[in-house]
């Protein structure tokens, strides 16, 4: 295997690009897109969050949730409810028949890891997710890349 290869920039994106073709084909098969899934799965984790809060979640626009919301309110998955505070604000929650669509959800996403992580040692795995971890806070923490040392005000020093 050359360097090339072994690029972990190159292999990030080519695994997630992966995921994402995999996980779009499973959506399909089930009649939605793997952006629905998405929400569904946001949606079981955190119960009544608002259409703009979730756009920032899914870093997408808020017109393309309220699209997808729409389509998920009309399959009977989903519906809006008032914000009690504040009536511009719509809170979003699951109904009963996504509850039978998550399991199917999960158990595809199960398979997927299953797949993915196959012939991969617990501990590597462990470690891979760990530095996974790492790397994404590192790059969320700021948003700003982090400044050289040698570009600090030296007054900044303790």
């Amino acid at each position: 295997m050359n360097d090339f290869q072994r690029d972990l920039l190159f292999l990030l994106h080519d695994v997630a690009r992966l995921v994402r073709v995999d996980a779009d084909k499973r959506a399909r098969e089930h009649g939605m897109t793997r952006a629905q899934w998405g929400i569904l799965i946001w949606l079981d984790r955190q119960p009544g969050i608002s259409q703009k809060e979730l756009s920032e979640l899914l870093e997408v626009e808020p017109i393309t949730v309220a699209r997808l919301i729409d389509r998920l309110e009309t399959r009977g998955l989903v519906e809006r409810r008032p914000d009690p505070r504040d009536r511009r604000i719509w809170r979003l929650h699951l109904l009963p028949p996504a509850k039978g669509l998550l399991l199917e959800i999960n158990l595809q996403r199960a398979d997927m890891t299953r797949i993915i992580t196959a012939g991969i040692e617990p501990n590597t795995l462990e470690t891979m997710t760990e530095a996974l971890i790492r790397m994404k806070s590192t790059l969320t923490q700021d948003n700003q890349p982090a400044r050289r040392l040698s570009d600090a005000d030296p007054r900044e020093s303790v």
